[in-house]
Formats: structure tokens, C-alpha cells, sequence
């Protein structure tokens, strides 16, 4: 059976810099009988990295389905040192949310699911109180109520993780999740947990940041979305935008327009990381828009 033409592709790669990756990538998939509707590339200076993304459908009734496709681009991978995948496009990544009390980014992406706009499943959402539980379930999605302490943490990340794999989930999303992860946890989900942090990182870490940036008189607060890592709020960034304010702002009011940015990041990153436009680049990533 050979592919089915209406359905794009993503082939993403990342290797060591060189002579002749790109054009090899491009030769095969010409000779693969491709039709490439959109191709991104950069090659870092500072890194020596190569990254790449090319969406293709079938560009001949003859194209072969997809696991040969993968099975022939092997050889072009190991010759250049490649990670990589070639991925079918209609597949919707499946993503966990996780959530405290603050209801508005995962109430803004449960909308954009809901309106079309995220190519996403959401099997699970996750939270250590029981306040968006009403907000879940009228979405129709299970809520897991798993209230955590400083003794039963350990217990209650295993909780967490025995849902990841339960419900083979790509990406997992800390929509103001009020809860440090572990170290275990954090390399659990290295690559595939997405923080949103209610500051212009790396300004006004920690607690009230908003009060934090209004004591100070700032002109800009804004939020980050960024991957979990060991390091607390330290990992690499996806996404970040701000919003001017002035002296007439009160702190109230910085929280109400910061909490508008931080939907906004979220769901950007949330999209392109399960569009497979994000690629890590030590303690940066190469985002193609």
C-alpha cells in the first residue's frame, strides 16, 4: 500500500553541521517522490547543530507508505550522525494538564482544543486541589485529584507518571501547576514538559513576581514558557512576550494583564512543540515558526 496523498508528513532532524546534510535530505526525499510544502533549516555557529523541518505529502501515487520511507531514510541518518522522525501529521499528541488553583491558561487551551486551534487529545487532567475540577469534566475530560505534601510527594509523582504511561502521553503541560517537580520527575519528562512561568524570566523568579516588578516600577512584565528541567525555571526557553505597563498600573492590574500574556505563551508553545517545530539546542531551542 503505497501513501495516501492527502496526508502531510513532518520530517524533523537534528545533527553535527556539515557539507551536503541539507542537500541530501532534499535528494532523498525527491527521490522518495515527496512534494515538500513547507522546509525550515539553520545551522547554529555556536553549537555546530543542524536542525531541519520539512512537511511533504505524496508527490506520486507511487510513494511508498511511510514505515519504508523511515526504513530507507536510515542510512541517510547514520551517514550524517541524525536524530530524527518522520511523523504522520494528522496524529494528534496526546497531552496531560496539570493545574493548582489558577483556572486561566489551562481554561484558554481547553478552548482552543475545544475551537479547533490545538491539534491536540487531552486523555488527563492532573491537580493537587480540587478546584478546576468542575471546568474539567464539563469538557468532559477525567480529572485526577492527587493532593500532595511534603511526605507523600514521591508517592504522589509516581501517581502522575503511572498516567503518563497509562495514557501514552506525548507532552505534559504545567498550566500554572503550583508544585516544584522532583528530579526524577524532571528527567522523567526531560524533552516533554512544557512550564508556563508567570515572569519575564530570568527577572522576578520565585513567589509574586507581578508585586515583585510593581515595587521596582518596571515598564514591561511579560511570561515564559519553557521545558522543565533539574534546574528550577532554568530550563530552555520556547516562548516569551510582554506587555507595557506604566506608574498609573496598580499590582492588581499587573496581575490581570499578566495573566493574559501567560495564555497566550502557553498555547504557543504548547502548539508548536506538538507541531514539532521546537528542537533543543543545549540551553537554548531553535523554534521554526
Amino acid at each position: 500500500m503505497n501513501a495516501d496523498p492527502t496526508i502531510p508528513y513532518v520530517l524533523t532532524i537534528q545533527c553535527p553541521d556539515g557539507l551536503g546534510v541539507q542537500a541530501a535530505v532534499m535528494g532523498f526525499l525527491a527521490g522518495h517522490q515527496a512534494f515538500i510544502t513547507e522546509s525550515h533549516s539553520y545551522g547554529d555557529p555556536e553549537t555546530g547543530r543542524f536542525f531541519m523541518r520539512c512537511v511533504y505529502r505524496a508527490g506520486h501515487p507511487n510513494m511508498p507508505p511511510l514505515e519504508t520511507v523511515r526504513d530507507h531514510f536510515r542510512t541517510v541518518a547514520t551517514n550524517f550522525g541524525m536524530d530524527w522522525s518522520i511523523d504522520d501529521a494528522v496524529r494528534r499528541p496526546r497531552v496531560l494538564i496539570a493545574v493548582s488553583r489558577f483556572g486561566h491558561c489551562m481554561n484558554d487551551l481547553l478552548h482552543r482544543w475545544k475551537a479547533g486551534q490545538l491539534h491536540i487529545d487531552i486523555p488527563a487532567i492532573v491537580s493537587n486541589h480540587e478546584d478546576m475540577r468542575d471546568l474539567a469534566e464539563w469538557h468532559g475530560i477525567p480529572y485526577h485529584h492527587l493532593p500532595v505534601t511534603k511526605d507523600t510527594k514521591a508517592a504522589q509523582e509516581r501517581q502522575i507518571l503511572e498516567l503518563v504511561e497509562a495514557h501514552d502521553v506525548d507532552l505534559v503541560v504545567l498550566a500554572r501547576y503550583m508544585q516544584v517537580l522532583s528530579r526524577e520527575l524532571s528527567a522523567a519528562l526531560s524533552g516533554r514538559c512544557i512550564n508556563i512561568h508567570h515572569s519575564f524570566l530570568p527577572s522576578f523568579k520565585g513567589a509574586r513576581p507581578y508585586q515583585q516588578a510593581h515595587g521596582r516600577g518596571v515598564k514591561l512584565i511579560g511570561a515564559t514558557a519553557h521545558y522543565v528541567t533539574e534546574a528550577l525555571d532554568e530550563g530552555p526557553i520556547i516562548e516569551q512576550e510582554v506587555v507595557r505597563v506604566d506608574h498609573t498600573h496598580t499590582s492588581e492590574e499587573l496581575v490581570r494583564m499578566g495573566r493574559d500574556v501567560e495564555t497566550v505563551v502557553l498555547a504557543r508553545a504548547v502548539r508548536w512543540h506538538c507541531e514539532r517545530r521546537v528542537f533543543m539546542n543545549d540551553n537554548k531551542t531553535v523554534v521554526f515558526k
